[in-house]
């Protein structure tokens, strides 16, 4: 069992930077692919990024690759998203999520934290 709790959301204006993190408790953090999933208003879930369990191998979707980077510290169980250079289409609830090893979905999710981009 994996607890995922997020911080770092809040209000920001056009331009401007966040840095989220999503703290794990629970063994095997280390072996598990984080997520950082998106839900604007209307629309449905998406993923933002994603990291390997070394912290190897990244993705970003199209609309965040050179503003965004996903990290993760192993010792401390934690999971970043800095968020650069934000607009508008970046608000929304963002969430962290992890995926077992081997598991075709993310299993564990955290509550979500608010991003609003706003003048």
């Amino acid at each position: 069992q994996v607890q995922l709790v997020e911080s770092g959301g809040g209000l920001v204006q056009p331009g401007g930077s966040l840095r989220l993190s999503c703290a794990a408790s629970g063994r095997a953090f280390s072996t598990y692919t984080m997520g950082w999933f998106r839900q604007a208003p209307g629309e449905e879930r998406a993923l933002v990024a994603s990291i390997d369990s070394s912290g190897g191998s990244t993705y970003y979707t199209d609309s965040v690759k050179g503003r965004f980077t996903i990290s993760r510290d192993n010792a401390k169980n934690t999971v970043y998203l800095q968020m650069n250079s934000l607009n508008s289409e970046d608000t929304g609830v963002y969430a962290c999520a992890a995926k077992s090893p081997g598991s075709l979905r993310y299993t564990y999710w955290g509550q979500g934290t608010q991003v609003t981009v706003s003048s």
